[in-house]
């Protein structure tokens, strides 16, 4: 069987995604056909059971994507600070870091004290971040960077890895 590169298999499962989903448009549009009483409807493409045949084969070459996909991201790993994970679990803490990053990123923002808006009274209110938003800005370019630095050992694995896959149907 051909063998294709674990970054090849993750773009081609959107593209069957998106393949499924022309083809389930496909199937709604040859369908109907409007026609006059007593006339016979003409064909406006396929027929729907060669559209169903197709989609049928496309399904299932999804569900062996997915299923090779997985298995590589499990049985596949990469080596971050100090630590062998495997894929899947790098994958979902680089998007941990990315959440972390943006949270520093918003403290960052922050003043450190501002004018709180209040109605009425003559007493002035202050909002006063409890930490220094200095720190959290920095703290969100550091953790970013790793983030990237992870993204980029993720994806060089991903073209180092391969699945057993035939993709000549699609690209």
């Amino acid at each position: 069987m051909k063998k294709i590169p674990l970054a090849e298999g993750v773009k081609l499962k959107s593209i069957l995604t998106k393949k499924i989903q022309e083809l389930i448009s496909e199937i709604h549009q040859v369908s109907h056909a409007v026609t006059e009483k007593g006339q016979q409807p003409k064909s406006s493409g396929r027929l729907i059971t060669e559209v169903e045949i197709e989609l049928a084969q496309v399904r299932k070459d999804s569900r062996l994507l997915d299923k090779l996909i997985y298995r590589a991201n499990i049985d596949n790993t990469v080596s971050f600070k100090g630590e062998e994970m495997p894929i899947v679990e790098a994958i979902e803490l680089a998007s941990q870091l990315r959440a972390e990053a943006s949270l520093n990123k918003h403290l960052g923002q922050s003043e450190k004290e501002s004018l709180y808006h209040s109605t009425g009274d003559s007493v002035i209110f202050y909002n006063v971040a409890m930490y220094e938003p200095a720190d959290y800005r920095k703290r969100a370019i550091d953790i970013e960077k790793e983030a990237h630095r992870l993204s980029n050992l993720i994806n060089a694995k991903n073209y180092q890895v391969e699945i057993e896959f035939d993709d000549s149907s699609y690209i």
